[in-house]
């Protein structure tokens, strides 16, 4: 399998605290970079790219990926698979639940890559979502607040999936 890129924010300590299970569930052959720091070398040096993010307030990307969107759509992401991650809240955020997805998906097919990683929203309530995407969310949700006893077995299943997609 390719090399990895795992971004995200990492003074976000829920979005870390998942973005280190996912790292440690796939094992060797994953780099984690700090989108603190992440430029456009960095994007367009992994072939495989893993973009973790919480969704703020009423549907917001939080500092740094919400600066980083302009430049992501300029990138040449041709041939790159992406995978996304996202955390929310679903019961007090129903209208915009993980919509962080949604945009990052957005902006990276925009810059030409391909998403991956789709998972059901069955096991959700919500009413709305960025994310959702012909009956799909476009990556993981994860509700740590509401649903923190499947996190673990969400994380496993889809890295399970993702090594499939990524070859």
């Amino acid at each position: 399998m390719k090399k990895i890129g795992l971004f995200y924010k990492t003074d976000s300590s829920k979005t870390a605290l998942v973005a280190q299970k996912i790292q440690h569930e796939f094992g060797k052959g994953i780099d984690i970079i700090h989108i603190e720091k992440a430029w456009k070398k960095e994007f367009e040096s992994y072939d495989n790219i893993i973009a973790g993010t919480s969704t703020w307030f009423d549907g917001e990307l939080p500092t740094y990926w919400d600066e980083l969107i302009p430049e992501l759509e300029t990138l040449n992401l041709q041939n790159k698979k992406v995978a996304i991650f996202g955390l929310g809240d679903q019961v007090n955020y129903p209208d915009n639940f993980v919509d962080g997805i949604g945009i990052l998906a957005e902006a990276m097919e925009k810059a030409g890559a391909t998403v991956i990683g789709y998972t059901s929203p069955a096991d959700y309530q919500f009413n709305r979502s960025l994310a959702l995407k012909d009956n799909r969310l476009s990556g993981l949700a994860i509700d740590i607040e509401n649903q923190s006893d499947k996190t673990e077995k969400r994380i496993k299943a889809w890295v399970k999936q993702l090594k499939q997609e990524f070859e």
